[in-house]
């Protein structure tokens, strides 16, 4: 069997997941042997442009900047810790689990990690300057990336985070303006210019006149929007709201934001082919999570009645939730991996699967959220571990559900769909 098709999932003769070129190709640095000293310059620099600058620079939302060697060298230690841990960069979904290749993808390596491990246990040398890459450009953090929206809905009123504070969390809801329905081609959330380096997420939710919420759009520095792929969008029923859930940071000043969604729309009358569907599934409201306990499962469950292209994957628990997984009973009662994700209440990540490689499900399949908490002392997430917990709508309470997004296919287009996928990855011949 060649390496392709180990990541060739089969059941009853339908190919039910792409084949991960992400899994299967080593990282370009995994190549690299060690003879050779691993420094700053040469190493360590270009890890952290393409994974840890953007965040980390004076004006962003982290604590420290690590543009150059003398801002980094103090920190190697921690950094090491960090990254081995997999802590940073804020990436959650286990590499050793289900389908693999995301858009916007910052996570390291197994080889890079051990590349920034061993520079910080020979020294931290930064070696030649001359290696060192060119600094980065960095992009207007006020612009948007979708493009100038049709479309711009703030939160309700101006929010003041004071200069020392408790971090923040909590919903504000706006009206959509929308008077009329509208389907969307492409959404994008964002702070306002002086905010940026107290916003630490904002996750939006479209709740349509009937009471129906469903994921929208969520920023995290670093996200650039979502674009539909063409013939794709997902419909704004007029008279929505957009419910923005926050979470602020103080940074020692004050600072007032007033985040944003802005949205751009197909032509009016025009009706893209295949409709998006962001919703949750899988919830659980009988959670039993007892004082002291370290390691509690809850199950959730959402059967398919339609063929799915699946899109989003976005974990969604509270303040005690460790880890969520999403696996697929398929209609042969067969039992597929989806993913697997940690969670950190700090970071809300929705994780976008590439076009040629998304979860192809067929109706009649099962999906299963599993979800796990941690009421215990050991949990830096938890106020008292004294204290029962159960499902609730505060922070301090907790949720069990995963967002998904995804569209549907008929049966001859599942079909096609999954013919295609299989000839891509097929190399038997």
């Amino acid at each position: 069997m060649g390496s392709k098709n180990l990541h060739r999932v089969h059941s009853a003769g339908a190919l039910i997941f792409g084949v991960s070129a992400f899994l299967a190709a080593p990282s370009p640095l995994s190549a690299q042997t060690t003879d050779e000293p691993v420094t700053f310059a040469k190493h360590v620099a270009p890890i952290l442009q393409r994974s840890c600058q953007n965040c980390h620079r004076t004006g962003s939302i982290a604590p420290m900047s690590l543009l150059t060697y003398e801002e980094v060298r103090p920190w190697a230690r921690s950094i090491k810790q960090r990254v081995a841990a997999r802590e940073m960069p804020p990436w959650f979904v286990d590499r050793h689990v289900g389908v693999q290749g995301f858009k916007a993808d910052k996570s390291l390596s197994d080889a890079e990690i051990e590349l920034v491990s061993t520079w910080v246990d020979t020294g931290a040398p930064l070696g030649n300057p001359s290696d060192l890459p060119a600094p980065i450009v960095f992009d207007d953090m006020t612009k948007w990336h979708i493009g100038e929206p049709d479309w711009v809905i703030p939160i309700p009123e101006p929010f003041v985070v004071e200069a020392e504070a408790a971090d923040w969390w909590g919903n504000l809801t706006s009206d959509s303006g929308l008077t009329e329905d509208r389907w969307v081609k492409a959404v994008e959330t964002k702070p306002t210019e002086e905010s940026f380096s107290v916003v630490h997420h904002a996750v939006t939710t479209a709740i349509d006149p009937d009471g129906e919420a469903a994921f929208l759009n969520e920023y995290a520095l670093g996200k650039n929007g979502d674009i539909y792929p063409d013939g794709t969008g997902r419909l704004l029923k007029a008279n929505s709201q957009i419910r923005f859930n926050m979470h602020y940071h103080a940074v020692g000043r004050q600072i007032t934001d007033r985040t944003s969604v802005g949205i751009t729309f197909y032509p009016k009358g025009v009706e893209p082919e295949r409709p998006i569907h962001a919703l949750h599934i899988g919830d659980n409201e009988d959670l039993d999570i007892p004082a002291g306990e370290s390691n509690v499962r809850h199950d959730g469950y959402y059967h398919l009645n339609d063929n799915i292209n699946l899109t989003v994957f976005q974990p969604h628990l509270h303040n005690l939730g460790t880890r969520q997984c999403i696996e697929a009973i398929l209609p042969d009662n067969s039992v597929q991996s989806i993913n697997c994700a940690n969670w950190d209440f700090g970071w809300h990540i929705a994780y976008n699967y590439e076009d040629d490689i998304a979860p192809l499900l067929p109706k009649g399949t099962t999906l299963h959220v599993i979800s796990w908490h941690d009421n215990s002392e050991s949990n830096r997430w938890n106020d008292d571990a004294r204290n029962w917990a159960g499902f609730g709508q505060r922070s301090s309470d907790d949720m069990s559900f995963a967002w998904l997004s995804w569209y549907t296919l008929d049966d001859d287009e599942y079909d096609v769909a999954v013919a295609t996928r299989q000839a891509a990855t097929d190399n038997d011949e």
